[in-house]
């Protein structure tokens, strides 16, 4: 399990399509030192498997290999060479959860609209960041509710319809690869995982209605 408050940033080397899959090299100088190979890390919010940890190489790399369903549901594959990907060790159990539970588990892409300052020309400005969402996803998401963009623990400040707008601190901004995104990028988007189980906690439809399962829950 991760929580969405983002370790550090890579930087990514290659995509490289191979015989069984497709592989990913990020560059990590604080990262890579503190993998072992089959450990979890999570890459703009995709959980991913560490492979081919190099430690001593320049820079610092891991690799990770993407499957078909990863390349359909994410971002990872229109990434460049060179581009800032943020990173994020899972939490281990016990520690204070800072962020929200975040899986790793994205749901789908959403569009970039804006990320603009509220104090243009102020160095250490707040910026309002807006999503366009697909359909579907929609209805996991409420005003003051949890959401992870690009991997990071963010507060739905307002939606209308299907577009989705946070706030971001100077922090978040600065050090995540929010600030080398541009309108119109696609970026991952894992919605709530609770609001999708009390959806179906709540949705008797998706359920074979005997009449154990009324009396159970109250029906």
């Amino acid at each position: 399990m991760f929580t969405g408050l983002i370790e550090t940033t890579g930087t990514l080397l290659a995509i490289t399509p191979t015989a069984g899959a497709t592989r990913i090299t990020i560059a990590s100088p604080t990262l890579t030192a503190r993998l072992n190979t089959g450990d979890s890390i999570a890459v703009n919010g995709v959980c991913l498997t560490a492979l081919s940890i190099e430690p001593n190489a320049f820079p610092p790399r891991f690799s990770a290999d993407l499957a078909a369903e990863t390349i359909a549901r994410t971002t990872l594959t229109h990434l460049r060479p060179d581009a800032i990907v943020n990173l994020e060790l899972p939490t281990p159990a016990g520690s204070p959860l800072g962020g929200h539970v975040v899986q790793g588990h994205v749901d789908g892409t959403a569009t970039l609209v804006s990320l603009a300052p509220i104090t243009p020309n102020q160095p250490d400005t707040d910026w309002r960041l807006r999503i366009q969402l697909p359909d579907t996803l929609t209805r996991y998401v409420v005003p003051q509710g949890s959401i992870t963009i690009e991997g990071i623990s963010l507060t739905v400040a307002s939606i209308e319809g299907a577009e989705v707008e946070v706030a971001i601190i100077p922090h978040t901004y600065a050090a995540t690869s929010l600030h080398t995104l541009t309108p119109g990028t696609p970026v991952n988007i894992e919605v709530d995982v609770l609001s999708k189980y009390a959806e179906r906690r709540h949705s008797p439809e998706k359920f074979d209605l005997t009449e154990q399962y009324l009396i159970a829950n109250g029906y």
